[in-house]
């Protein structure tokens, strides 16, 4: 993963998990910013296959946001090698992020309807499940707030985890719950699906097929393929400059950026 420079205006701590260390939000804020705005914002999830990653795989994005007006936010979750977890408790930690977000929503400047989440990878798998796979609640959280995105910007994300597919093995025992293309129901937020034609983890095929159950379900979702782009290509140039104007446009069509 490139190294980059950022550093996010604020670090929340949003879960202490009962082992290992806290989990934070990297939070990016706008020129002029004040608590009590009603911005539009973007929580991202890193990737990392569930077992490694980093929050700051996001900072580029999230910063590219904030200049434009929104609160751009790259989110902690636990790993396998972090915490010594599974995608179950990935998922959950996504769920708790989105949760937090909506409920400090004041204190955040933001507007809890215009909630952007995202991810690459297994964090773009992390988005997904947040809005479509019920379950995966931390015990005691308040279920009656929304972990369902308002928009999902995901970067080569981890979709289908059915039989063939990729990350079915780490999951096979509850792969029918987890996986975001099985789970697809309305109210179905726009989707922005970005990825390479040379991904060896996500065939075309499959993202064309998740494009089609959207679509049939009606729902939006914009698919972009790169050509000649594998996985993981979003955050090394060119890419990442294409990837964030393509972001940036879905988010212009949606309203939220002037």
């Amino acid at each position: 993963m490139p190294k980059n420079n950022l550093k996010p205006d604020k670090l929340i701590v949003f879960k202490q998990p009962e082992s290992g260390k806290a989990l934070s939000l990297h939070v990016f804020l706008p020129k002029g910013w004040k608590a009590g705005d009603k911005r539009p914002a973007a929580v991202f999830f890193f990737g990392g296959g569930w077992v490694g990653g980093s929050a700051q795989q996001f900072y580029p994005q999230a910063k590219s946001l904030a200049d434009l007006g929104m609160v751009g936010i790259s989110a902690d979750y636990r790993t396998q090698k972090s915490h010594g977890t599974s995608p179950k408790e990935c998922v959950e930690d996504g769920k708790s992020a989105i949760r937090w977000v909506r409920s400090h929503a004041k204190e955040l400047g933001i507007d809890p309807d215009r909630l952007a989440v995202g991810g690459g990878s297994a964090g773009g798998h992390v988005a997904a499940a947040t809005t479509f796979c019920k379950g995966f609640n931390a015990e005691g959280e308040d279920t009656s707030i929304s972990t369902r995105a308002n928009a999902l910007l995901l970067f080569n994300p981890v979709l289908d985890n059915g039989p063939g597919e990729w990350g079915h093995n780490r999951v096979k025992d509850y792969w029918k719950e987890i996986s975001p293309a099985h789970n697809v129901s309305k109210p179905i937020p726009p989707i922005l699906f970005m990825v390479g034609t040379k991904d060896d983890l996500i065939p075309t095929a499959t993202a064309k097929r998740f494009e089609k159950t959207v679509e049939d379900a009606g729902g939006r979702c914009d698919l972009k393929l790169h050509e000649g782009a594998g996985h993981g290509f979003f955050n090394r140039p060119p890419h990442l400059a294409n990837t964030t104007a393509e972001m940036t446009a879905f988010l212009k069509s949606l309203g939220w950026i002037k």
